[in-house]
């Protein structure tokens, strides 16, 4: 089966990195993170694991364990491979477009991030801390004070309720309520959350492939657009 691998300068256990064609072989037992021939099917994840910028496609044969996000397999040659600097930054680029329009982003840096200009880069990252350390602090007074004003509503309707309720009945029937309505509403976040995660990570595995393959086509450099949110 095809697989994606990253490589830096040599094999994690130093050995030089192979000719494409070449199969490499592991004798002994597979053990997942420890001993072995790894890679992912998805570029995606095997980013995660990534110790250098080399951008290879694999084929692994043999006895394949596979995970989560990764296998380890007996045997693996690399089928071709690219220097994966440009594509990978023009791809971290993107994915921050996807969600520039969670905060307030400089125009510096929304120009860098769309067209990725070098010239452009420190003027960006300084923005970025900048607006960055203002949002943690507003961030911060703002929650203290949420804190300390829901903490005297919780306490006056607490008292409240209280004093209205006299059975203890009652107080058993709303707690169990409030866990039920609680476990109801994190279940469904939790799905919902889970299934915005997985398409997000879909969207980005077919990105990241695409412009892979434009840069074996000779493409260094790409050009965003910040993307409409509905």
């Amino acid at each position: 089966m095809k697989a994606w691998h990253f490589v830096g300068d040599t094999l994690r256990d130093g050995r030089p990195i192979p000719l494409d064609g070449e199969w490499l072989s592991h004798d002994g037992e597979l053990v997942m993170c420890e001993s072995g021939l790894h890679a992912s099917k998805r570029i995606v994840d095997a980013l995660n694991y990534a110790p250098g910028k080399t951008i290879c496609r694999v084929e692994v044969d043999g006895d394949i364990i596979h995970d989560d996000d990764k296998l380890v397999a007996s045997k693996r040659k690399i089928l071709w491979r690219i220097d994966g600097e440009a594509v990978l930054q023009a791809f971290a680029r993107r994915c921050a477009l996807q969600v520039v329009h969670l905060w307030a982003a400089p125009d510096v840096v929304v120009e860098f991030l769309t067209t990725g200009k070098e010239y452009l880069r420190d003027a960006a990252w300084a923005a970025s801390w900048n607006a960055a350390w203002n949002a943690a602090w507003n961030a911060a007074w703002a929650a203290s004070w949420d804190a300390a004003r829901a903490a005297a509503w919780d306490a006056a309707r607490a008292a409240a309720w209280d004093a209205a309720r006299a059975a203890a009945w009652d107080a058993a029937r709303a707690a169990a309520w409030d866990a039920a309505r609680e476990a109801a509403r994190n279940a469904a976040w939790d799905a919902a959350r889970d299934a915005a995660w997985d398409a997000a990570r879909d969207a980005q595995e077919k990105q990241l492939v695409a412009m892979i393959e434009e840069a074996r086509q000779g493409k260094t450099d790409w050009v965003f657009e910040v993307p409409e949110v509905e």
